[in-house]
C-alpha cells in the first residue's frame, strides 16, 4: 500500500512540475517576440541584399515557388495580387514576397520580369543555391528537383502562402486554391496583428 502511495505521489509531483513548466514557458514565450525561420541573406529582384529583417515591422505574405512553374506559382501570384488589391488600404501594410526554390534558373533579372508581369506589390527573392535551400528549409518549406525528359527538370514544392506577423512569428497559411473569401479574411486578420 505504501508503495502505491509513493508512486501516486511521484506521479502527482511530475504532473505539477510539468504543468508549472508549461505555464512558465507559455508566459515567457507570449511576451517575447519569436521569429519564424532562421536568419538568411538572399537578394531581391534588383540584386540588393535582403535578410530576415525584411519580414519585420509589418505583416508579410511569403510564397515559395519558381518561374518555370506551369500552374501553381503563376496562379498563386495572381491570387495574391488580387487579394491585396481587394484589401485596398486595409492591407497596405502587408508586404508580399515570392522566394524562388530554383535559384539555378531564377536570377534576379528573371525574377524581376516574372513578378513584374503580375504585380508591383510582390517582391521576388533569390540567391545562392545553398542559401536559398537553408532559408526555405528553416521556414518548413518542402522542395525537390524532379528530372524530366532530356536535361530539363521541374520543382516539386510546398504550395501554401506563409503569413508572418510583424515580429516575424508564424501567423498561419493560405492553402493553394483556398477560397478567396477565406484567404482575404486571413489577410485582414494578419493586417490587424
Amino acid at each position: 500500500m505504501m508503495r502505491v502511495i509513493l508512486i501516486a505521489a511521484a506521479l502527482l509531483a511530475a504532473v505539477v512540475v510539468g504543468i508549472g513548466s508549461f505555464v512558465i514557458y507559455q508566459g515567457a514565450s507570449s511576451t517575447e517576440a519569436r521569429a519564424f525561420g532562421d536568419p538568411f541573406t538572399l537578394v531581391d529582384q534588383d540584386g540588393k541584399p535582403v535578410t530576415e529583417a525584411a519580414f519585420r515591422g509589418h505583416p508579410s505574405a511569403v510564397f515559395f515557388g519558381f518561374t518555370h512553374c506551369p500552374e501553381v506559382c503563376p496562379t498563386t501570384l495572381f491570387e495574391m495580387d488580387g487579394w491585396l488589391k481587394t484589401l485596398g488600404d486595409e492591407g497596405k501594410n502587408i508586404r508580399a514576397y515570392f522566394v524562388s526554390v530554383d535559384p539555378e534558373r531564377d536570377t534576379p533579372e528573371i525574377m524581376k520580369s516574372y513578378v513584374g508581369n503580375v504585380s508591383d506589390r510582390i517582391v521576388g527573392l533569390t540567391g545562392e543555391t545553398a542559401k536559398v535551400e537553408a532559408m526555405a528549409k528553416s521556414f518548413g518549406i518542402y522542395f525537390r528537383k524532379v528530372p524530366l525528359e532530356g536535361d530539363d527538370y521541374t520543382m516539386d514544392h510546398t504550395a501554401s502562402v506563409l503569413l508572418l506577423k510583424p515580429d516575424g512569428d508564424f501567423f498561419g497559411t493560405i492553402a493553394y486554391e483556398e477560397n478567396s473569401q477565406a484567404a482575404i479574411a486571413k489577410l485582414k486578420r494578419l493586417a490587424g496583428a
